[in-house]
This record gives structure tokens, sequence and C-alpha cells, in this order.
């Protein structure tokens, strides 16, 4: 569950302070103030996950000051400052400096909010993509979100490194819920253009006009944002649900897109998310931007289709959902592990985490089963039936590897604990341990 962004809001003057703090509070921002900037700066860090604002005019350290030693730390957090009536060069300034945006006292408090919105979620963006490239930052190290050993999966890991180096325009589909725009960030954090902007636009989200403005501008003089084509101008601009374009939009894209060089000056990543039955996106994009966008192409496989995966995934998020909410996490029985494998999961993986924290929730409590929540998402499916059957021998290597995976992790790679808890000799454990890829190092 996302964690509300912070707002450190520096002013010397203490009413000025307080209202600001139970203003946004009130918006459901996580507030901390300050009395001086020097105080701040003991805080605000190059990772500070959250936003600032700040007077300009303070005893000692004044709010450009602080400005600067902020975009000295960390160019990327978004500073809105407080100007007094009539400080238009003072104001000017702080934008040189690399403000986000100002405020004139007295300023409307609704106007506040809705900048600390569009500060804080360009904030959101800036941390995800950085934690995601440092994540990424090796090869290998992309498992750490994209995790699975099924076959589609080591193919998809495959695609993204090498779709990761190639330059041109990416399509990106499959069905919902698969974690199309998690693939879209590990392409740009892969990539040559990982240090630069990435910037994601949601072509559902918007009317017409609107998003027209958003994609190409031009935009209002009071706009302080650059239209996204501009904005992701030497990075990477991806279009969630980009089949919502109408023909003309479409069109303006296809001419920006010939209009740039080779290699494209910006990226165009588009994520098709499709709803209706039979429907793909070649039936509903133009012929030229379809096949400019799919010449390299990267079809994101279905849960079901992911094996063992779905176990491995459900292990993991039921772990973390027990850490957060201060519990042991459920053990899965022989049945309940079926149960997951044979369910057709028309949600994917988003589903598998609704799963997963109704599971750790229910646990916690002592009632319910992973059989009933199934069934409570989709009260039509019987959860133990798929379309797809699978041989018994399957099913019982699956739970085996999870059983053997769960309690190496829980005894943390202690050979003799694990052996002793199976109730296997050493050398069984052995055998089924390279039978099923798992290393004693990864659990030290």
């Amino acid at each position: 569950m996302a964690q509300a962004m912070k707002i450190a809001i520096v002013d010397d003057e203490q009413d000025m302070r307080q209202s600001i703090s139970q203003w946004l509070a009130l918006s459901g921002y996580d507030t901390e103030t300050f009395s001086s900037a020097e105080d701040a700066l003991k805080v605000l860090g190059p990772d500070y996950p959250g936003i600032v604002i700040s007077d300009i005019k303070m005893p000692g350290m004044d709010g450009i000051q602080l400005l600067k030693k902020l975009m000295g730390a960390d160019s990327t957090l978004p500073v809105i400052m407080i100007t007094g009536h009539g400080d238009v060069p003072m104001a000017v300034e702080a934008m040189r400096v690399g403000a986000f945006d100002f405020l004139e006292k007295p300023f409307n408090p609704d106007r506040m909010s809705e900048l600390a919105k569009r500060a804080s979620n360009a904030r959101r963006l800036t941390l995800d993509n950085r934690a995601l490239r440092r994540e990424l930052s090796g090869g290998t190290q992309i498992m750490n979100k994209l995790i699975g050993a099924s076959p589609v999966m080591e193919r998809l890991r495959e695609d993204i490194l090498d779709l990761g180096q190639a330059d041109g325009h990416v399509l990106i589909d499959g069905e919902t819920g698969t974690g199309k725009t998690l693939v879209a960030h590990a392409l740009h954090a892969v990539g040559s253009r990982a240090g630069k902007k990435f910037v994601l636009v949601s072509c559902a989200a918007l009317e017409e006009e609107t998003l027209s403005k958003r994609l190409f501008g031009p935009m209002l003089p009071e706009d302080t944002q650059l239209p996204a084509i501009e904005e992701a101008r030497g990075g990477t601009l991806v279009l969630e649900d980009v089949e919502a374009l109408s023909d003309t939009l479409q069109a303006r894209l296809l001419s920006v897109m010939n209009e740039q060089g080779t290699p494209a000056e910006t990226r165009i990543v588009a994520i098709s998310n499709l709803q209706e039955a039979g429907k793909t996106s070649e039936d509903v994009l133009r012929p030229d931007l379809f096949y400019r966008l799919a010449a390299l192409r990267i079809t994101m496989p279905p849960l079901r289709q992911r094996g063992e995966d779905i176990l491995t995934l459900f292990t993991r998020l039921s772990e973390q959902f027990a850490e957060e909410y201060g519990c042991d996490a459920p053990q899965v029985s022989a049945q309940e592990a079926a149960q997951l494998l044979q369910a057709p999961w028309p949600g994917n993986v988003r589903q598998l985490i609704n799963i997963a924290e109704r599971a750790v929730l229910q646990s916690r409590r002592g009632s319910g089963t992973i059989a009933s929540l199934l069934m409570s998402d989709h009260e039509e499916m019987q959860p133990v039936m798929t379309t797809e059957g699978k041989p018994l021998k399957e099913y019982v290597e699956a739970f085996e590897r999870m059983l053997i995976d769960n309690t190496m992790r829980r005894h943390k790679g202690s050979i003799a604990s694990v052996m002793d808890e199976l109730c296997l000799p050493r050398r069984t454990l052995n055998e089924k341990m390279a039978k099923y890829g798992l290393q004693r190092s990864d659990y030290l």
C-alpha cells in the first residue's frame, strides 16, 4: 500500500507553519515543520520521501540559500517557495535556481493543495524510478521485481534486457494485472536512457482536449509543466492505455514520431490494456502507428501460464504483508497450493496481490481459507478447476518445492534445521534442492 508523501514546511513564523501543516494534513499528507532552514537541512537528504514548502524571507539562511543547498543535494526534489506580495524578482530567482513553483502571500489554500499534489506525484515517480534503477542496476538484479523461474518469465527478462539496450519504440500488451507498467520502468532502467526523464501519461484518464495539451501542447501561460513529448526529451515517454487515443491524436503522435530522428529523441513505450474480448491493439490502432510501435513488442504472460511462480509469488507477497501487519504469514497446505495453481486468475498478479493480503488478514483473525478467498473473487467459478489440467506429479512437485523453499527461508539456510523439520535425510534434501534449483547460499 502506498505510503502518504511527506511535506516539509520551513517557515520562521509559527502561525504560518501550523496553518499550512493543518491544511495539508486534512488533505492526507504527512507533514513535518521546521522553524529554520538550518534545522530543515538536518533532515532533508537526497532521498527525502516527499516535497518541501519554504518561505523565502527567513532570518539566518533564507529560502533561496536553502533552495540552492537542496538542489545541490538532489536537483529533482520539488520545492515550493512562498513569497511576499510584490517579491517578483525573488520568485524569478527561485525558479531559476530550480524551484518547482511559488505561492504569493496571501495565497489560496486550494492553490497550495493543488501544487502540493502535482509536486508529490512528480516526487513519487522520481523516487519509484530511482529505486527501480538501483534494483535493476545490474542485469541479474532485475529479478528483484520480476520474480519467477518459469520459462515465460525467463524469456521476459531476456526480452527486457535486449529491448532495453535497443533504442526503438516499444509496444507492451497483455492481459490486465500482468505488470506491464513495471516492465516499462524496467526497459527504461536497464537501457542507455536510465538517467534521463521517465514520463508516464494515462491516455484513458484524460478528456481528448486535455490529453492533447498534455501530450503535445500548447500549454497555457500559467502552466509550469512542459508537454509530455518535450518533458521526456532524451528519455522515455510511456503511454498507458494507448488504445484510448482518438484517431486525431494517433495521427498527431505518428507525425511527431516521424519528425524525430534516428535514434528517436524521445523513446515511446506504448501500453495496451484492451478489455474487450477478441480485441487487440492491432484492431484499434491505425496500421501505420501500430507497426511503428510494434516493431519491438513484449506480450506479458498471464499468471495462469506461470506454473509454480504462483506459489513463489504468493509466498513472497504474504511474507511482505505479514511483516506490514505484524503477524505470521499463513502456512499453505498441499490442498491450498493445488487450489492456487489451478485457479484461472483472470486478474493475474494484481488479483494474487489482493488474495495474499486478504489471506494474511484472515489468518491473523484465525479464520477463513484460500479457497473461500478465490471463491469470493469469482463466485461463479470453482476455484479448484482450471481450463488447463496438469498431471498430479506437477502439483506435487510444485508444492514440494514451495515447502522446501519456505522452510529454508524460515531457518535462514540451516540444512540441519530443515532436515529435522521435514524429516529428510541429508542426501534426499540435497537431491531435491538440486532438482528444484534451490541454492543454500540464497538463504544465508
